[in-house]
Formats: structure tokens, C-alpha cells, sequence
């Protein structure tokens, strides 16, 4: 299987914030005085926009309230998202093995870029990167195409040398309204069978096993 760019989402497929985020919508529900959401509830919400997460565990929807919940997140979890977020067993040697054999390599994600730039310098894995789209450097966000429609253009290469590696079904609709492959990783709360509903290369249960089809040192992933 060969590609000549590859694109990764960030939170469930590559990383895992999930201590920081909770930490942040804990804070701001406490602030906003609304009941706290589970970890599990939260945990569902992961991948989507903040203001969308918001509305989906409140049911609010009015813009002047939905407003006042991301500096409120970001007063908690930013800082700690930083310093706190680890990948996926299997994420660094994937993304150096692939690195070393010249294939370009991103992140198109619904984090801030800042954020995401900041975490992969600290694990010493910012140089494997060719860039990262996050939700400032886009107007339309996933599932809309935009982020990796952009990815594609700035790595100078055509749909069909182009994969993207998720995590949700946001990522699936995106890389299908963006015309390129899309291989489904289970790092997160997604089930295997939600994919069946968008066109997929493969469903990898881990960073390994994706490793193992995408052809890397295979002895670094058993």
C-alpha cells in the first residue's frame, strides 16, 4: 500500500487528551452551573467541535451561551492537554518509519494546531511532520472536506496518493467528500461497524496493526 502523503486526525487516533479534556469541560460546567457530564459522555463527544460538544451534552444551542464555554475550557485544559498528552502505542514508530522512507506526513484535526505542534515538538516527533491543519486554519471543519482539501494542495500531490487515518465517522465523511482513501483506526469510541456506512481502505484496531498494512519495519509493531 503506497501513499506519498499521509494524514492522521490527532485526539483518538494518534493521541490520547483525554484527562485534560474532561478536566476542561469539568470547569466549565462548574463555572456555567450546569451538572457535570460523565467521563464517558465526554469521552463521546471527542473529535467534534468544542461548541458542538457543548450543545450535544447541554442541548443548548443558543450561540450567546454556546460562546462563553471554550475560554472557560481552555482556562483548564490547554495547558494541560501540553503537557499531559501521550500517543498511542505503536505512533512513533509509525510515524518515523514512515518518515524515513520520504513520505509527507500531517495532522488535519479539530484541535488548535498551536496545541498539536506544541504536544509532537515535546515528544520529539514535530520533525516527521510536513504540516498541521487544526480548527483556527480552516473556516469549514470536519466532516466538511476543507481541512484536507488543503493538505493535499500544500503537499503537492493528487487524491489518489493521498490517505487520511481517523478515528470517527466525522473523519470518514470527510475524507469521503474530499475523494481520498481512509483507513478507520479504534483507538476511540467509535465502533468498527459505523464505518461500514463510508467508503474505507482497511479498519485497524491500533497504530499497529496499521503500521502492518502500511508496510513499515513490520518487526517494530509485533
Amino acid at each position: 500500500m503506497t501513499y506519498r502523503a499521509i494524514c492522521f486526525d490527532f485526539d483518538y487516533t494518534l493521541g490520547d487528551c483525554t484527562d485534560s479534556i474532561v478536566a476542561g469541560f469539568e470547569h466549565a460546567f462548574t463555572q456555567l452551573g450546569h451538572p457535570l457530564p460523565s467521563r464517558d459522555a465526554i469521552r463521546n463527544t471527542i473529535g467534534f467541535m468544542l461548541e458542538d460538544a457543548y450543545s450535544m451534552l447541554t442541548g443548548i444551542n443558543d450561540p450567546d451561551a454556546v460562546v462563553k464555554f471554550r475560554p472557560l475550557f481552555r482556562e483548564v485544559a490547554i495547558d494541560r492537554q501540553r503537557e499531559e498528552a501521550v500517543l498511542f502505542d505503536g505512533a512513533d514508530e509509525l510515524l518515523l518509519a514512515l518518515h524515513d522512507q520520504d513520505i509527507q506526513l500531517g495532522i488535519v484535526s479539530s484541535k488548535i494546531s498551536e496545541t498539536i505542534v506544541y504536544i509532537m515538538n515535546r515528544l520529539k516527533l514535530g520533525h516527521t511532520l510536513s504540516l498541521v491543519i487544526g480548527s483556527s486554519d480552516v473556516k469549514n471543519h470536519k466532516p466538511h472536506p476543507e481541512g484536507l482539501l488543503r493538505a493535499i494542495d500544500e503537499m503537492n500531490v493528487s487524491p489518489n496518493e493521498f490517505l487520511f487515518c481517523g478515528d470517527t465517522i466525522i473523519d470518514a465523511e470527510a475524507a469521503q467528500r474530499a475523494g481520498v482513501s481512509f483507513v478507520a483506526v479504534l483507538n476511540g469510541t467509535t465502533p468498527a461497524e459505523a464505518f461500514n456506512a463510508f467508503p474505507h481502505v482497511a479498519i485497524c484496531k491500533d497504530l499497529r496493526e496499521l503500521g502492518v498494512l502500511l508496510g513499515v519495519n513490520v518487526q517494530n509493531f509485533l
